[in-house]
């Protein structure tokens, strides 16, 4: 697999497929003992995780394995410090992040007495901070409503339009159909399919074989196949064309026969 700038990208498959093992393997946390995994050009086991991570920036699933400051604002201002960042520029990526992530009410709080899925979002903001060329985020929708699912898709499709390469490691379907990335579909720890979300997540022997359950818009327009509607729709967007253009047509046709 090949990871280039730019790139946004999902990874997904069963319960053990290898999705997160697979993740740790992109800034050293795990190093591989058979192959090679090179980041820009660099064998992963011959650099830091330090070293790494200033270019790879891995969010967890679980945001308590990440968290240990007092407030959110340090939380998300110690990586910058610790990278040797001056204090102005500190004061103002923190800020920033915390703004885009809807975290700046919470700057002076300590995150341990925030909800699960705020402190995931404090924890993707101690990432974002510092702007890794490539951004890794396990699990990323998980306790997070459907206003801030949109506010992270959006933060993600901006980041990826700025030429940061992001992966997702998820079995969030609905939402990787919102964003329509290419996919990485792995079972039992290979890949078994890649491309873009609407070609893999329409093929119902891959999904079944993944493990995975076909977006709501698949499902649909499978029904919906008979009225002249292409049957391997998954993007939301491109779906509400074509329901646009169909009803046009039917609203046409309505017109012309009265």
């Amino acid at each position: 697999m090949k990871i280039d700038s730019g790139d946004f990208l999902a990874i997904m498959g069963e319960n053990g497929a290898g999705k997160t093992t697979l993740a740790k393997q992109l800034n050293g946390l795990l190093r591989p003992s058979l192959g090679k995994v090179t980041v820009d050009g660099d064998d992963t086991t011959k650099k830091s995780v330090a070293q790494l991570s200033r270019k790879v920036g891995i969010v967890f699933q679980n945001p308590d394995h990440l968290l240990f400051s007092e407030t959110v604002k340090e939380e998300v201002g110690f990586a910058l410090k610790n990278f040797g960042f001056e204090p102005g520029v500190i004061a103002k990526q923190v800020e920033r992040t915390l703004e885009a992530l809807d975290l700046a009410h919470y700057a002076d709080i300590s995150p341990f007495l925030l909800s699960g899925g705020e402190r995931k979002r404090v924890a993707l903001a101690a990432v974002l901070a510092w702007e890794p060329d490539y951004l890794i985020l396990d699990e990323p929708t998980i306790g997070q409503d459907y206003q801030q699912k949109e506010r992270l898709r959006d933060f993600i499709l901006q980041l990826n339009s700025q030429g940061k390469a992001v992966v997702m490691v998820t079995h969030d379907v609905e939402f990787v159909a919102e964003c329509n990335p290419k996919v990485v579909l792995m079972s039992r720890g290979r890949i078994v399919a890649q491309g873009q979300a609407d070609e893999v997540l329409s093929d119902g022997g891959l999904i079944e074989k993944a493990s995975l359950v076909k977006p709501q818009m698949a499902k649909l327009f499978s029904q919906l196949g008979e009225f002249g509607l292409p049957r391997d729709v998954v993007d939301v967007h491109r779906a509400k064309v074509l329901l646009e253009e169909k009803l046009l047509e039917v609203k046409v046709r309505v017109a012309q026969s009265s």
